[in-house]
């Protein structure tokens, strides 16, 4: 790509945003006229982070002053003043940016209407339907400023960030504390069975760790889908999982989104009754349940294939003695279950007719003397508050819910591109700047930028794939390539024992 193709992309992407006119009009007029206008300083960040250069002012200023002089001339970059061509100065560009970040520091809404059009506007029309499941993850992001000393009554430069835990993948310590922001991602993800779509950023929000991430990403995806996108599985970690249901859970439900998610260890297991029937891991079980099945947790990530098939028939097994939906949820949230011998599902003295069916369902062998009403009753109506925390979309940990799961590594993906020391790299000392309000508008150009990148390689992958299958070729597939420590060896036995010329 050429930079004048580049230019021309990002300007697009920046004028779809529609917000360049709208931060103009709130910009505060008199004095001496700006020369550069709210248009061009998005421009100029987006071209500074498209050159893989540090999120600072300055690299804004180089990547703008360094564009053909008619280029320049349509931005604003030099303009003729009374004594001649005038070229923007890096003061002039701290200005404007300065005075667009204290507008948008009054206003939250104003904030993430800038942020969340110019994200949504790096999202092709083409791709903007492709899909209604999304993958959300958090990750940490470092403030440039000095923390406070937790013995002294100095303040931190960086008022707005605040200290948080993140995971540390080095050797040492699993946790880690870290001054900064809570950065939150809603990443694409591909429908179940359905074709692959590019990992692209939806929405970002940036918040202090003070402020719960669960409940901001709840309110983003209420808001998401108040602005017209449809929005049906959502993909979460345990992160999300182990909020209050009134935090994570309830909210989303309201908007008919299904969780598919993991547990948190404290959540899994059984965790109360209602109506006699178990509440486990976020579903209703016969109160005849084995217990070892239900303790049954996720299967290990490195499981091989064999204890893998082994784990779903584990789980296949515990899933006949479920107490399975009958209904959907009705507009107050209730819905109804059906007990699993009178859907044929296993066998029980309590229900004659399953009595009939085959001895390779298992059997209720000491039904209760008296049945409470989920053995009572053919089906049960559940209120919303059963299960509020945990319930979604499969029962966990079986396979369809793993397989439906592994869908939400694109997210993990996203914050490793946008931290990835070769390209945008948003980690600490990237931007050096001070304030929620300007690192929240930082970050959204590298997710602009990286949009863009993804989807020019999303695109070069389809085509090649499609030139393969033309040509009669197999479709390349990512594989681990992996070197046994028995290739590493010397196979001859005078070298394994040492030959006597070395001793």
């Amino acid at each position: 790509m050429t930079d004048a193709e580049r230019l021309r992309r990002i300007e697009d992407v920046v004028d779809a945003s529609g917000q360049a006119p709208a931060i103009e009009i709130r910009l505060p007029s008199g004095g001496r006229p700006r020369q550069l206008s709210a248009r061009s300083l998005l421009v100029g960040m987006l071209l500074a982070t498209a050159d893989d250069r540090p999120l600072q002012l300055v690299r804004v200023h180089e990547a703008l002053t360094a564009l053909g002089h008619s280029d320049m001339e349509r931005l604003g970059v030099v303009v003729v003043w009374r004594r001649g061509p005038h070229l923007l100065t890096y003061r002039q560009v701290e200005r404007t940016f300065c005075i667009v970040a204290a507008m948008l520091d009054v206003s939250a809404s104003a904030l993430f209407s800038v942020v969340d059009a110019l994200v949504e506007a790096s999202v092709p029309p083409p791709w903007k339907d492709a899909t209604t499941s999304y993958s959300v993850d958090w990750t940490d992001h470092a403030s440039w400023s000095k923390p406070a000393a937790k013995d002294s009554f100095e303040t931190a430069t960086d008022t707005d960030a605040g200290w948080g835990h993140r995971k540390a993948h080095a050797p040492g310590d699993k946790d880690q504390l870290f001054f900064g922001y809570y950065a939150q991602a809603v990443v694409m993800a591909p429908e179940e069975e359905g074709p692959k779509v590019p990992e692209l950023v939806r929405r970002i929000t940036l918040d202090p760790p003070r402020v719960d991430p669960a409940t901001q990403m709840a309110g983003l995806l209420r808001s998401m889908a108040a602005s017209g996108v449809a929005v049906k599985d959502v993909l979460a970690d345990s992160g999300y999982a182990h909020r209050s249901a009134e935090r994570w859970a309830t909210p989303l439900r309201l908007i008919g989104v299904r969780l598919i998610q993991d547990l948190h260890p404290h959540d899994r297991g059984q965790k109360g009754a209602f109506d006699g029937a178990v509440c486990a891991s976020g579903s209703l079980y016969c109160p005849a349940t084995p217990g070892p099945l239900l303790a049954l947790g996720p299967s290990s990530r490195r499981a091989s294939t064999e204890d893998l098939a082994a784990h779903d028939e584990q789980t296949a097994e515990l899933t006949r003695w479920r107490l399975s939906p009958v209904t959907a949820d009705d507009a107050d949230g209730y819905h109804r279950v059906a007990c699993p011998a009178a859907q044929g599902k296993l066998r029980c003295p309590l229900k004659p007719a399953s009595m009939a069916l085959g001895f390779d369902r298992p059997e209720v062998t000491d039904p209760p003397v008296e049945p409470p009403r989920c053995c009572a009753q053919a089906t049960i109506t559940v209120p919303p508050s059963v299960n509020a925390k945990n319930r979604q979309k499969y029962p966990y940990p079986s396979a369809q819910h793993r397989q439906s799961y592994a869908r939400r590594t694109g997210s993990e993906r996203a914050f490793a591109t946008l931290k990835d020391s070769s390209s945008t790299d948003v980690r600490r000392g990237s931007c050096r700047m001070m304030g929620r309000t300007k690192n929240l508008m930082m970050l959204a150009g590298a997710v602009v930028v990286r949009n863009m990148r993804i989807i020019d390689s999303f695109e070069a992958a389809r085509a090649d794939d499609e030139r393969r299958t033309n040509h009669g070729q197999p479709i390349k597939t990512r594989r681990r390539r992996r070197n046994p420590l028995a290739q590493l060896t010397v196979h001859d036995d005078v070298a394994t024992r040492g030959s006597p010329d070395t001793g």
